[in-house]
């Protein structure tokens, strides 16, 4: 999309069959169903719960099932104390700045340096997926946000570009 009016790259501005105006931002397993909440909206947003649900659920068996290697192995009661809190700390920091990354967009950097952190946390992203998903698609309202402002300036300037500006009074 171009950042300067909201129109796709690929076809210029007032070519016939181009929407005018700025398009909204798609969603991850939504596409743009979520501007008017049709098409299977609903529907997806279930599917998006049970399925970030269930996702969560089989990463706590394979975390039960490397808990249950470490008993095996006999590594010690500290080690395995370290595994249990290292997993429940970076779940809880990957909740946390997954949540917030609904609420507005995370910068880059940060996000690059944190990849390590959410990847052992993943459970963690995924209850947050999970539990956004029961109130709306997961970054609904952070687009909707976005895409009602970049409405609102796209209105403002065609408004101000209305009428031939020769025909204009000079005082």
């Amino acid at each position: 999309m171009s950042a300067e009016n909201g129109t796709p790259d690929d076809h210029p501005a007032g070519s016939p069959g181009t929407p005018v105006g700025p398009r909204p931002e798609p969603i991850r397993f939504f596409g743009t169903t979520w501007v008017d909440h049709d098409s299977g909206y609903a529907a997806r947003r279930i599917g998006v719960a049970v399925g970030s649900l269930a996702a969560a659920a089989a990463a706590c068996l394979v975390l039960r099932i490397a808990y249950q290697g470490f008993q095996i192995a006999e590594v010690g009661g500290f080690v395995t104390l370290l595994m249990v809190v290292m997993f429940a700390v970076c779940s809880a920091l990957a909740f946390g700045h997954t949540w917030e990354a609904f609420k507005r967009r995370p910068d880059p950097d940060r996000q690059r340096s944190l990849r390590g952190l959410l990847t052992v946390g993943f459970v963690g992203s995924l209850l947050a997926y999970f539990f956004r998903s029961l109130a709306e698609a997961p970054g609904e309202k952070l687009h909707r946000e976005e895409y009602e402002t970049a409405r609102t300036q796209y209105a403002k300037r065609t408004s101000r570009r209305s009428g031939n500006p020769k025909k204009r009074r000079r005082s």
